[in-house]
């Protein structure tokens, strides 16, 4: 079993900047790749960003030059710094891990979830 635990959610102006931060705990041999997802209201939710263990990194098209994705998997941490926000950012944001077993296998894992909110 994973944990995942977000923080670095919040309210903030057109133009701010925000840190998102996920770190997954438990029996964990590898997390590739981890990422965050976004859920605005009324629509699907979607991938914002990834990153694989490599640091090979990807982007949705509309936070590409303001939104950057880093790993540290020695930590088992992603982390989501997120510039030039914009209202369209709003949104619960979600941690998302792939989990290589130390005893073999697969599993996803997302978090619970943290609300980024960008007032005009």
């Amino acid at each position: 079993q994973v944990q995942l635990v977000e923080s670095g959610g919040g309210l903030v102006q057109s133009g701010g900047s925000l840190r998102l931060s996920c770190v997954a705990s438990g029996n964990i041999f590898s997390l590739n790749p981890m990422g965050w997802y976004r859920q605005a209201p009324g629509k699907q939710r979607e991938l914002v960003a990834q990153i694989t263990s490599a640091g090979t990194t990807k982007y949705v098209d509309s936070v590409k030059g303001r939104f950057t994705i880093s790993g540290d998997n020695a930590r088992n941490t992603v982390v989501l710094q997120m510039d030039s926000l914009k209202p369209e950012d709003t949104a619960i944001y979600y941690c998302y891990v792939h989990l290589i077993r130390v005893v073999g296998g697969t599993a996803d894992y997302w978090g619970q979830g943290t609300q980024v909110t960008v007032s005009s």
